[in-house]
Protein backbone atom coordinates (compact mmCIF):
# COMPACT_ATOMS: atom_id res chain seq x y z
CA UNK A 1 0.00 0.00 0.00
CA UNK A 2 1.35 3.28 -1.20
CA UNK A 3 1.87 5.72 1.30
CA UNK A 4 0.53 9.20 1.41
CA UNK A 5 2.72 12.00 1.03
CA UNK A 6 3.99 14.03 3.92
CA UNK A 7 2.86 18.06 3.65
CA UNK A 8 5.51 20.40 2.86
CA UNK A 9 6.63 22.45 5.89
CA UNK A 10 7.46 25.84 4.66
CA UNK A 11 10.86 27.35 6.07
CA UNK A 12 9.59 30.83 5.68
CA UNK A 13 8.22 32.91 8.86
CA UNK A 14 4.82 33.37 9.50
CA UNK A 15 4.90 36.88 8.34
CA UNK A 16 6.93 36.23 5.63
CA UNK A 17 4.09 34.11 4.50
CA UNK A 18 1.52 36.55 5.08
CA UNK A 19 2.55 38.80 3.15
CA UNK A 20 3.08 36.46 -0.13
CA UNK A 21 -0.03 35.13 0.11
CA UNK A 22 -1.55 38.98 0.95
CA UNK A 23 0.79 39.78 -2.46
CA UNK A 24 -0.97 36.89 -4.86
CA UNK A 25 -4.11 38.90 -5.09
CA UNK A 26 -4.58 41.52 -8.35
CA UNK A 27 -6.28 44.09 -6.03
CA UNK A 28 -3.70 44.40 -3.30
CA UNK A 29 -1.54 45.15 -5.79
CA UNK A 30 -3.40 47.78 -7.47
CA UNK A 31 -4.62 49.36 -4.18
CA UNK A 32 -0.83 49.61 -2.96
CA UNK A 33 0.32 50.73 -6.27
CA UNK A 34 -2.27 53.59 -5.54
CA UNK A 35 -1.25 54.54 -1.74
CA UNK A 36 2.32 54.40 -3.31
CA UNK A 37 1.10 57.23 -6.06
CA UNK A 38 -0.28 58.96 -2.90
CA UNK A 39 3.03 58.55 -0.64
CA UNK A 40 5.36 60.40 -3.44
CA UNK A 41 2.48 63.21 -4.64
CA UNK A 42 2.75 64.07 -0.33
CA UNK A 43 6.31 64.17 -0.19
CA UNK A 44 7.46 65.43 -3.12
CA UNK A 45 4.34 67.92 -3.55
CA UNK A 46 6.43 70.88 -3.36
CA UNK A 47 8.41 69.71 -6.74
CA UNK A 48 5.70 68.42 -8.48
CA UNK A 49 3.27 71.77 -8.50
CA UNK A 50 4.60 74.60 -7.44
CA UNK A 51 4.45 78.60 -8.87
CA UNK A 52 8.42 79.25 -8.79
CA UNK A 53 11.27 77.43 -10.86
CA UNK A 54 12.59 74.58 -9.85
CA UNK A 55 16.25 75.49 -10.66
CA UNK A 56 17.07 78.45 -13.03
CA UNK A 57 20.27 80.11 -14.35
CA UNK A 58 20.36 84.04 -14.31
CA UNK A 59 23.62 85.91 -15.76
CA UNK A 60 25.04 82.82 -15.77
CA UNK A 61 23.88 82.02 -11.53
CA UNK A 62 22.48 78.92 -11.02
CA UNK A 63 19.92 79.13 -8.16
CA UNK A 64 17.30 76.64 -6.40
CA UNK A 65 13.79 78.85 -5.88
CA UNK A 66 12.33 76.25 -4.83
CA UNK A 67 14.45 75.06 -1.73
CA UNK A 68 14.36 78.66 -0.72
CA UNK A 69 10.42 78.57 0.02
CA UNK A 70 10.24 75.28 1.46
CA UNK A 71 8.38 75.18 4.22
CA UNK A 72 9.25 73.64 7.59
CA UNK A 73 6.57 70.80 7.17
CA UNK A 74 8.19 70.21 3.60
CA UNK A 75 11.70 70.29 4.73
CA UNK A 76 10.61 67.57 7.58
CA UNK A 77 8.33 65.37 5.03
CA UNK A 78 11.14 65.21 3.04
CA UNK A 79 13.96 63.94 5.63
CA UNK A 80 11.20 61.29 7.46
CA UNK A 81 10.54 59.65 3.98
CA UNK A 82 14.21 59.24 3.33
CA UNK A 83 15.16 57.91 6.76
CA UNK A 84 11.85 55.43 5.89
CA UNK A 85 14.43 54.34 3.32
CA UNK A 86 17.16 53.94 4.90
CA UNK A 87 15.64 52.21 7.38
CA UNK A 88 13.63 49.79 5.78
CA UNK A 89 17.22 48.04 4.37
CA UNK A 90 18.25 47.77 7.63
CA UNK A 91 18.54 44.19 9.06
CA UNK A 92 16.75 44.18 12.21
CA UNK A 93 13.72 43.51 13.99
CA UNK A 94 10.39 45.26 13.16
CA UNK A 95 10.56 47.00 16.40
CA UNK A 96 13.81 48.07 16.40
CA UNK A 97 13.34 49.72 12.95
CA UNK A 98 10.24 51.64 13.83
CA UNK A 99 12.01 53.16 16.61
CA UNK A 100 15.07 54.39 14.62
CA UNK A 101 12.25 55.71 12.51
CA UNK A 102 11.02 57.39 15.08
CA UNK A 103 13.97 58.92 16.64
CA UNK A 104 15.02 59.99 13.27
CA UNK A 105 11.80 61.82 12.36
CA UNK A 106 11.82 63.18 16.09
CA UNK A 107 15.01 64.64 15.83
CA UNK A 108 14.84 66.09 12.08
CA UNK A 109 11.74 67.85 13.20
CA UNK A 110 13.99 69.35 15.70
CA UNK A 111 16.11 70.62 13.25
CA UNK A 112 14.02 71.27 10.30
CA UNK A 113 12.18 73.95 13.46
CA UNK A 114 15.89 75.95 14.47
CA UNK A 115 17.16 75.79 10.85
CA UNK A 116 14.75 76.05 7.97
CA UNK A 117 13.15 79.41 7.69
CA UNK A 118 10.86 80.31 4.48
CA UNK A 119 9.45 83.68 3.79
CA UNK A 120 6.59 85.36 5.52
CA UNK A 121 4.99 86.12 2.52
CA UNK A 122 5.12 84.62 -0.71
CA UNK A 123 3.48 86.37 -3.61
CA UNK A 124 2.71 84.33 -5.97
CA UNK A 125 2.65 87.12 -9.21
CA UNK A 126 6.82 87.30 -8.42
CA UNK A 127 7.45 84.19 -10.29
CA UNK A 128 5.53 85.65 -13.50
CA UNK A 129 7.24 88.86 -13.76
CA UNK A 130 10.74 90.09 -14.94
CA UNK A 131 13.02 88.14 -12.23
CA UNK A 132 11.76 84.69 -13.18
CA UNK A 133 10.97 85.31 -16.56
CA UNK A 134 14.08 87.07 -18.28
CA UNK A 135 16.32 84.59 -17.15
CA UNK A 136 19.04 82.31 -19.45
CA UNK A 137 16.76 79.20 -18.78
CA UNK A 138 14.70 78.17 -16.01
CA UNK A 139 13.26 74.46 -14.99
CA UNK A 140 9.74 74.34 -13.85
CA UNK A 141 7.66 71.64 -12.03
CA UNK A 142 5.27 69.66 -13.92
CA UNK A 143 2.32 71.27 -12.04
CA UNK A 144 3.59 75.28 -12.35
CA UNK A 145 0.71 76.25 -9.91
CA UNK A 146 1.26 76.48 -6.12
CA UNK A 147 -2.31 75.50 -4.01
CA UNK A 148 -2.25 79.12 -2.82
CA UNK A 149 -1.77 80.85 -6.16
CA UNK A 150 -5.43 82.21 -6.90
CA UNK A 151 -3.79 83.88 -10.42
CA UNK A 152 -4.68 87.24 -9.99
CA UNK A 153 -2.41 88.41 -12.46
CA UNK A 154 -3.57 86.17 -15.23
CA UNK A 155 -7.31 87.40 -14.39
CA UNK A 156 -8.66 84.12 -13.16
CA UNK A 157 -12.43 83.93 -12.88
CA UNK A 158 -12.53 81.44 -10.54
CA UNK A 159 -14.28 77.29 -11.08
CA UNK A 160 -13.25 77.19 -15.05
CA UNK A 161 -13.28 73.75 -16.16
CA UNK A 162 -10.36 71.63 -17.63
CA UNK A 163 -8.51 73.57 -20.71
CA UNK A 164 -11.31 76.33 -20.51
CA UNK A 165 -8.79 78.72 -19.56
CA UNK A 166 -7.94 81.57 -21.73
CA UNK A 167 -3.82 81.62 -22.56
CA UNK A 168 -2.79 79.48 -19.73
CA UNK A 169 -3.29 75.20 -19.42
CA UNK A 170 -5.50 74.10 -16.01
CA UNK A 171 -5.24 69.86 -16.52
CA UNK A 172 -8.32 69.49 -14.14
CA UNK A 173 -9.95 73.04 -14.11
CA UNK A 174 -9.90 75.63 -11.87
CA UNK A 175 -11.68 76.11 -8.15
CA UNK A 176 -13.79 79.16 -6.54
CA UNK A 177 -10.87 81.08 -6.09
CA UNK A 178 -8.75 80.71 -9.23
CA UNK A 179 -6.36 77.99 -8.21
CA UNK A 180 -5.41 74.79 -10.11
CA UNK A 181 -7.42 72.17 -9.31
CA UNK A 182 -4.54 69.67 -10.22
CA UNK A 183 -1.91 71.20 -7.65
CA UNK A 184 -4.88 71.58 -5.15
CA UNK A 185 -5.67 67.91 -5.45
CA UNK A 186 -1.55 66.82 -5.14
CA UNK A 187 -1.22 68.87 -1.84
CA UNK A 188 -4.47 67.97 -0.40
CA UNK A 189 -2.80 64.09 -0.39
CA UNK A 190 -0.76 65.12 2.16
CA UNK A 191 -3.56 65.73 4.67
CA UNK A 192 -5.48 62.26 3.74
CA UNK A 193 -2.35 59.77 4.24
CA UNK A 194 -1.72 62.37 7.66
CA UNK A 195 -4.86 61.88 9.10
CA UNK A 196 -5.61 58.40 8.18
CA UNK A 197 -2.47 57.21 9.55
CA UNK A 198 -1.48 59.28 12.85
CA UNK A 199 -5.14 59.19 13.72
CA UNK A 200 -4.94 55.44 13.36
CA UNK A 201 -1.99 54.83 15.11
CA UNK A 202 -3.02 56.85 18.00
CA UNK A 203 -6.37 54.60 18.18
CA UNK A 204 -3.79 51.62 17.83
CA UNK A 205 -1.14 52.58 20.39
CA UNK A 206 -4.53 52.68 22.81
CA UNK A 207 -6.03 49.80 21.32
CA UNK A 208 -3.25 47.69 22.17
CA UNK A 209 -2.66 48.26 25.48
CA UNK A 210 -6.56 48.05 27.10
CA UNK A 211 -6.96 45.19 24.99
CA UNK A 212 -3.77 43.57 25.65
CA UNK A 213 -4.36 44.16 30.20
CA UNK A 214 -7.92 42.49 29.00
CA UNK A 215 -6.75 39.57 27.75
CA UNK A 216 -4.21 38.97 29.70
CA UNK A 217 -5.20 39.50 33.16
CA UNK A 218 -9.35 38.44 32.03
CA UNK A 219 -11.58 38.17 35.32
CA UNK A 220 -12.23 41.91 36.51
CA UNK A 221 -10.24 43.79 34.23
CA UNK A 222 -11.39 42.42 31.58
CA UNK A 223 -15.32 42.62 32.87
CA UNK A 224 -14.09 46.88 33.49
CA UNK A 225 -12.54 46.86 30.24
CA UNK A 226 -15.58 45.72 28.36
CA UNK A 227 -17.77 48.50 29.70
CA UNK A 228 -15.27 50.82 29.01
CA UNK A 229 -14.98 49.90 25.39
CA UNK A 230 -18.86 49.95 25.31
CA UNK A 231 -19.03 53.13 26.24
CA UNK A 232 -16.55 54.95 23.98
CA UNK A 233 -18.21 52.46 21.09
CA UNK A 234 -21.31 54.67 21.73
CA UNK A 235 -20.04 57.49 21.06
CA UNK A 236 -21.23 59.46 17.99
CA UNK A 237 -17.53 60.74 16.25
CA UNK A 238 -18.70 62.95 13.59
CA UNK A 239 -21.18 64.83 16.09
CA UNK A 240 -17.93 64.87 18.70
CA UNK A 241 -15.60 66.61 15.97
CA UNK A 242 -18.49 69.28 15.00
CA UNK A 243 -19.02 70.18 18.56
CA UNK A 244 -15.44 70.43 19.10
CA UNK A 245 -15.06 72.58 15.76
CA UNK A 246 -17.45 74.71 16.99
CA UNK A 247 -16.12 75.58 20.11
CA UNK A 248 -12.28 75.70 19.88
CA UNK A 249 -11.89 76.02 16.03
CA UNK A 250 -10.53 74.03 12.84
CA UNK A 251 -7.48 72.08 13.66
CA UNK A 252 -6.22 69.02 11.69
CA UNK A 253 -4.34 67.93 14.85
CA UNK A 254 -7.62 68.36 17.01
CA UNK A 255 -9.70 66.03 14.41
CA UNK A 256 -6.61 63.42 14.50
CA UNK A 257 -6.76 63.09 18.51
CA UNK A 258 -10.47 63.07 18.38
CA UNK A 259 -10.58 60.25 15.62
CA UNK A 260 -7.67 58.58 17.17
CA UNK A 261 -8.90 58.66 21.18
CA UNK A 262 -12.59 57.40 20.06
CA UNK A 263 -11.65 54.57 17.50
CA UNK A 264 -9.68 52.49 19.56
CA UNK A 265 -12.80 50.29 21.10
CA UNK A 266 -12.09 47.59 17.51
CA UNK A 267 -8.49 47.22 17.91
CA UNK A 268 -8.78 46.14 21.40
CA UNK A 269 -11.44 43.69 21.18
CA UNK A 270 -9.17 42.21 18.46
CA UNK A 271 -6.29 42.05 21.05
CA UNK A 272 -7.97 40.77 23.73
CA UNK A 273 -9.34 37.91 21.83
CA UNK A 274 -5.91 37.28 20.74
CA UNK A 275 -4.62 37.30 24.29
CA UNK A 276 -7.10 35.20 26.15
CA UNK A 277 -6.06 32.40 23.50
CA UNK A 278 -2.23 33.19 24.41
CA UNK A 279 -2.10 33.28 27.62
CA UNK A 280 -2.42 29.59 28.79
CA UNK A 281 0.45 29.17 25.69
CA UNK A 282 3.80 27.36 27.53
CA UNK A 283 6.19 29.96 25.78
CA UNK A 284 3.60 32.56 28.01
CA UNK A 285 4.01 30.46 30.99
CA UNK A 286 7.69 30.03 30.82
CA UNK A 287 7.89 34.15 30.28
CA UNK A 288 5.99 34.44 33.44
CA UNK A 289 8.07 32.05 35.38
CA UNK A 290 11.05 32.78 34.18
CA UNK A 291 9.93 36.53 35.70
CA UNK A 292 10.21 38.52 32.85
CA UNK A 293 8.54 42.36 33.69
CA UNK A 294 4.65 42.16 32.74
CA UNK A 295 5.57 45.10 29.50
CA UNK A 296 7.98 42.32 28.01
CA UNK A 297 5.48 39.42 28.51
CA UNK A 298 2.59 41.78 26.44
CA UNK A 299 4.11 43.65 23.79
CA UNK A 300 7.58 41.54 23.35
CA UNK A 301 6.38 37.59 23.56
CA UNK A 302 2.16 38.08 22.70
CA UNK A 303 1.70 40.57 20.95
CA UNK A 304 3.53 39.70 17.73
CA UNK A 305 1.68 36.37 17.59
CA UNK A 306 -1.69 38.26 17.87
CA UNK A 307 -0.93 41.35 15.66
CA UNK A 308 -1.97 39.47 12.16
CA UNK A 309 -5.82 40.36 12.83
CA UNK A 310 -5.01 44.03 13.41
CA UNK A 311 -3.50 44.57 10.20
CA UNK A 312 -7.07 43.93 8.58
CA UNK A 313 -8.42 46.46 10.90
CA UNK A 314 -5.60 49.36 10.41
CA UNK A 315 -6.55 49.36 7.12
CA UNK A 316 -10.07 49.99 7.48
CA UNK A 317 -9.35 52.24 10.04
CA UNK A 318 -7.39 54.13 8.06
CA UNK A 319 -9.57 54.53 5.05
CA UNK A 320 -12.65 55.38 7.99
CA UNK A 321 -10.31 58.33 9.25
CA UNK A 322 -9.90 59.65 5.87
CA UNK A 323 -13.79 59.90 5.26
CA UNK A 324 -14.41 61.54 8.45
CA UNK A 325 -11.99 63.84 7.31
CA UNK A 326 -13.53 64.32 3.58
CA UNK A 327 -16.89 64.48 5.57
CA UNK A 328 -15.86 67.36 8.00
CA UNK A 329 -14.33 69.30 5.42
CA UNK A 330 -17.47 68.74 2.83
CA UNK A 331 -19.56 70.43 5.65
CA UNK A 332 -17.21 73.07 5.65
CA UNK A 333 -15.71 72.41 9.20
CA UNK A 334 -12.47 71.51 7.92
CA UNK A 335 -8.78 73.09 7.54
CA UNK A 336 -8.59 76.39 5.96
CA UNK A 337 -5.19 76.89 5.26
CA UNK A 338 -4.35 73.72 3.47
CA UNK A 339 -6.22 72.39 0.34
CA UNK A 340 -8.55 69.57 1.17
CA UNK A 341 -10.18 66.75 -0.73
CA UNK A 342 -13.70 67.72 1.04
CA UNK A 343 -13.38 71.26 0.62
CA UNK A 344 -12.84 70.65 -3.27
CA UNK A 345 -15.68 68.79 -3.19
CA UNK A 346 -17.80 70.76 -1.42
CA UNK A 347 -17.35 73.67 -4.32
CA UNK A 348 -19.50 71.28 -6.85
CA UNK A 349 -22.72 72.92 -6.62
CA UNK A 350 -22.42 76.83 -6.68
CA UNK A 351 -24.88 79.05 -7.42
CA UNK A 352 -27.13 76.29 -8.66
CA UNK A 353 -24.36 75.90 -11.17
CA UNK A 354 -23.30 71.89 -11.11
CA UNK A 355 -19.16 72.06 -11.85
CA UNK A 356 -19.10 68.62 -12.90
CA UNK A 357 -14.43 68.76 -12.19
CA UNK A 358 -15.25 69.67 -8.85
CA UNK A 359 -16.84 66.52 -8.45
CA UNK A 360 -15.34 63.93 -10.31
CA UNK A 361 -11.65 64.65 -9.45
CA UNK A 362 -11.93 64.85 -5.65
CA UNK A 363 -14.81 62.24 -5.62
CA UNK A 364 -12.76 60.24 -7.11
CA UNK A 365 -9.93 60.61 -5.70
CA UNK A 366 -11.41 59.84 -2.01
CA UNK A 367 -13.30 57.15 -3.53
CA UNK A 368 -9.97 55.53 -4.82
CA UNK A 369 -7.94 55.87 -1.64
CA UNK A 370 -11.07 54.40 0.17
CA UNK A 371 -11.29 51.83 -2.27
CA UNK A 372 -7.45 51.09 -2.39
CA UNK A 373 -6.94 50.69 1.57
CA UNK A 374 -10.61 48.43 1.57
CA UNK A 375 -8.79 45.75 -1.22
CA UNK A 376 -5.61 46.02 0.87
CA UNK A 377 -7.28 44.91 4.50
CA UNK A 378 -9.55 42.28 2.36
CA UNK A 379 -5.96 40.86 1.18
CA UNK A 380 -4.85 40.11 4.40
CA UNK A 381 -7.89 38.87 5.81
CA UNK A 382 -8.03 35.69 3.29
CA UNK A 383 -3.98 35.82 3.81
CA UNK A 384 -4.43 35.34 6.86
CA UNK A 385 -7.83 32.66 6.94
CA UNK A 386 -6.32 29.51 7.22
CA UNK A 387 -9.34 28.09 5.87
CA UNK A 388 -8.96 30.30 2.76
CA UNK A 389 -5.28 29.10 2.28
CA UNK A 390 -5.73 25.57 2.38
CA UNK A 391 -8.55 25.87 0.07
CA UNK A 392 -6.07 27.46 -2.16
CA UNK A 393 -3.72 25.01 -1.78
CA UNK A 394 -1.43 26.94 0.39
CA UNK A 395 0.04 26.08 3.28
CA UNK A 396 -1.20 26.84 6.75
Amino acid sequence: MASSPKPLISRQSFSARIWRRTLDGVGVKFGLAWVGVLVLFAVFAPFLANSMPLVMSKNGEITFPVLRYLSIEDAWILVAFFIALAVSRLPLAGGAKFLIFFSGTAVAALIANLTVQPPALVIYDDFRGPEYVQVDWKIMPPIPYAPGDYLRDLGSKGLEAPFASAGHAHWLGTEENGADVLSRMIHASRIALSIGFIATGIALAIGIVVGGLMGYFSGIVDMLGMRLVEIFEDIPTLFLLLTFVAFFGRSLYMMMVIIGVTGWSGYARYVRTEFLKLRKQDYVQAAIASGLPLPSILFRHMLPNGVAPLLVAVSFGVAGAILSEATLSFLGLGVVDAPSWGAMLDQAVKSSTFNWWMAVFPGGAIFMTVFAYNLIGEAFRDAIDPKLARRNGGES
